[in-house]
């Protein structure tokens, strides 16, 4: 690792990527163990104590030489790990309770400091809305704001295209991985103009489970997403449903009734997201946010740490109320709180045991429920 890309790391950065890869430990349980326990090695040693408590085995914690070794990659392959609190890290995305703790960086980290919107659509786009999207995108790199897309095909493509050196690459494989291949060019131009960004490690292969991952990435990294057609059930869709649950602009573009990369824009719409048709109909619904108090060049600033321990346990009783409350269904955290009667931070403490425990799944919108349901 070059002495450059090693000096921007924290002191703690290999027992923070140990913990991150803990089986069990996402990016909720991450915050949660570093707020409780002050730090990442002192959380480490204490996961076989929850685990245990929550009735079962200590999770395998990764060791010191494979984390050394991932750090390594990362330089080796241009990049820089960045984590939560480095003034780096894209602060609106920050503020999601399933921020990735770290992410793998190329190019002008800046660019997420600056108005962003995301830009999503079909692979299968029709050449009327890839002349649409990268028009869009290009107007809203001209008044300031970047671009974030995912890369793919399509409408990600002309996004990208429409708004170098302005735009955003958020990608589902490591971050020396194309795909698809033939965005390669593309992707090392986002890299060295642009930004790029990766949650998975270097090598990483796209696997089906990561483009959600990538999504919620997306949509939290943006005041607003805008979706250029869209089959119903698309991930871009799923974009669109992160950014309303992150209290985001949803916006989407019409499309003729009988196309059917239009239903999924034009069921946004009926459901309530704003129908833009230009660059200007974007950027009026992003800069009243930019007004708001409290925010550095179009963002809100970064909050202070991982927020402050909690100090309440739950009692015996109040554990197995929460426990007998939980099933197969997801249900959300407020819920438990509301029914189980036990203050949010006893429940949170026991969800950690359960999860580390490997008996909790947890679900999109805060919603957990047992494992093997």
């Amino acid at each position: 690792m070059s002495g450059a890309a090693a000096a921007v790391l924290p002191d703690d950065a290999v027992a923070r990527l140990r913990l991150l890869r803990t089986r069990g430990v996402g990016p909720v349980t991450y915050r949660q163990l570093v707020a409780r326990f002050g730090g990442a090695e002192a959380a480490i040693e204490a996961l076989p104590m929850l685990a245990r408590r929550g009735g079962g085995n200590a999770p395998q914690v990764a060791g010191v030489g494979e984390i050394r070794a991932e750090l390594a990659a990362i330089a080796r392959v241009g990049g820089r790990a960045v984590f939560l609190d480095d003034p780096e890290y894209p602060p609106l995305l920050r503020e999601i309770d399933t921020a990735p703790p770290m992410l793998v960086v190329r190019g002008d980290a800046g660019l997420a400091r600056r108005p962003c919107v995301a830009i999503v659509g079909a692979r299968n786009a029709s050449a009327a809305a890839c002349r649409f999207a990268r028009e869009l995108a290009h107007g809203l790199a001209q008044a300031g704001a970047t671009v974030v897309s995912g890369l793919a095909r399509g409408i990600d493509t002309a996004a990208h295209v429409g708004s170098l050196p302005g735009t955003v690459g958020v990608i589902a494989s490591g971050i020396d991985i194309a795909f698809p291949p033939e965005n390669a060019r593309l992707q090392e131009e986002i890299a060295t103009r642009g930004l790029l960004l990766a949650e998975q490690p270097p090598g990483t292969q796209p696997l089906a489970r990561h483009f959600p991952s990538r999504n919620r990435i997306i949509a939290g990294i943006a005041q607003g997403t805008v979706v250029v057609e869209a089959a119903p059930r698309s991930g871009s869709l799923i974009t669109a449903r992160l950014a309303a649950e992150s209290g985001r602009e949803v916006m989407a573009v019409p499309g003729h009734p009988s196309d059917p990369r239009a239903q999924g824009c034009n069921g946004l719409i009926r459901e309530g997201a704003t129908l833009v048709q230009t660059a200007a109909d974007v950027l009026e619904l992003i800069r009243p946010i930019d007004a708001r108090s409290g925010m550095i060049g179009g963002v809100r600033a970064p909050a202070a740490g991982f927020g402050a321990a909690p100090a309440a346990e739950p009692s015996e009783r109040e554990r197995a109320e929460i426990v007998g409350l939980l099933g197969p269904v997801p249900v959300s955290v407020d819920e438990l709180v509301r029914q189980s009667g036990a203050t949010p931070a006893a429940v949170q403490l026991l969800l950690l045991e359960l999860e580390l425990a490997g008996r909790l799944d947890r679900h999109a919108g805060g919603r957990v429920s047992l494992s093997g349901g």
